[in-house]
């Protein structure tokens, strides 16, 4: 392999990188964008002889044409697969970007979800410069598993949702043992589950780990390797015992997001994403269903409450 990076240097402290494409394996490239706070998602890259398959599509216009820029720049083949790992926006909202002709592949979940949420990131972060971003829905999808040919190689997509979401797809390359994890795993940043699962989030990062993964590309922060599961499970295994305290003692989330943070969690980004995973997890220790619908308005509201009346940073 020969090592390749192209795009913007290194994020300062309140600083964003408009992203960095670094080959972590013969022809397959992570675009990383720091330091990975809200909004600011990870993207990849795999070259096939006639194109490349493209991983998530950035949140605004002019993160996803820069993607698009370096793409074409690795792999000028003119065909374009692009795979959604989930339907939030800061990883679709770029589908279009790519033009009329790219083939868009999703998990069978993720139309209803993209139609139903339509553009409402932009309006919790309204002075953010989104440009011209849209609702562009995969119109290739799959139940549980699908491969896709790409060369000698083969890339497999298997949903693992509810986790980060009901329709959370990971993408899974065994010849080199590299590993697209969409926000099931949020490397450096505090894990958000409150459209998804607690428990499955726990499963599917077990389920991930079985993989054996060298290289573990997560839908922010750094690229890293298999020790990045072992954080996102001690996490969100504390926050089931903080939600059982809580209902316990009749606290509401918010309430029982006052509790200190361990310090092994400390330098996670966005730490008021606790709020929302107490919300998810008060739901399931309750009886509810994973995945099941949740006003995200308010609960919003709460964490901007734990925030000290602050609407947290958004990177994008």
């Amino acid at each position: 392999m020969t090592a390749v990076t192209i795009g913007a240097g290194t994020a300062g402290p309140g600083t964003a990188t408009d992203g960095r494409l670094t080959e972590v394996a013969d022809g397959v490239f992570a675009h990383v964008q720091a330091p990975g706070g809200w909004c600011l998602s990870n993207s990849g890259v795999i070259t096939t002889p006639d194109g490349a398959v493209v991983v998530d599509t950035a949140a605004t216009q002019r993160r996803a044409e820069a993607l698009r820029d370096r793409v074409d720049a690795v792999a000028p083949g003119p065909r374009r697969t692009v795979v959604d790992t989930h339907h939030h926006g800061d990883h679709v909202f770029g589908n279009h970007v790519f033009g009329p002709d790219a083939t868009l592949v999703g998990h069978e979940l993720i139309g209803p979800e993209m139609t139903a949420t339509g553009l409402a990131l932009t309006g919790l972060w309204p002075d953010v410069e989104w440009g011209d971003v849209r609702v562009t829905v995969p119109t290739v999808t799959f139940a549980d598993r699908l491969a896709l040919p790409a060369g000698d190689r083969t890339v497999e997509l298997i949903h693992v949702g509810p986790a980060h979401t009901t329709n959370d797809v990971v993408v899974w390359l065994e010849d080199c043992r590299v590993l697209f994890a969409g926000d099931v795993v949020l490397p450096g940043c505090t894990p958000f589950v409150l459209m998804g699962s607690v428990t499955g989030s726990l499963a599917a990062v077990e389920r991930l780990a079985r993989l054996d993964p060298l290289v573990v590309v997560g839908g922010h922060g750094p690229v890293g390797g298999p020790e990045v599961f072992e954080p996102t499970t001690a996490y969100l295994t504390w926050v089931l015992d903080v939600a059982r305290e809580g209902l316990a003692a009749g606290r509401s989330p918010l309430e029982a997001a006052r509790a200190p943070l361990p310090a092994e969690f400390r330098g996670l980004l966005d730490p008021e994403r606790l709020v929302g995973n107490l919300h998810r997890a008060y739901l399931e220790l309750s009886g509810g269903r994973p995945g099941a619908p949740v006003d995200v308005a308010p609960v919003f509201g709460e964490m901007v409450t734990w925030n000290g009346g602050t609407v947290p940073t958004c990177w994008a």
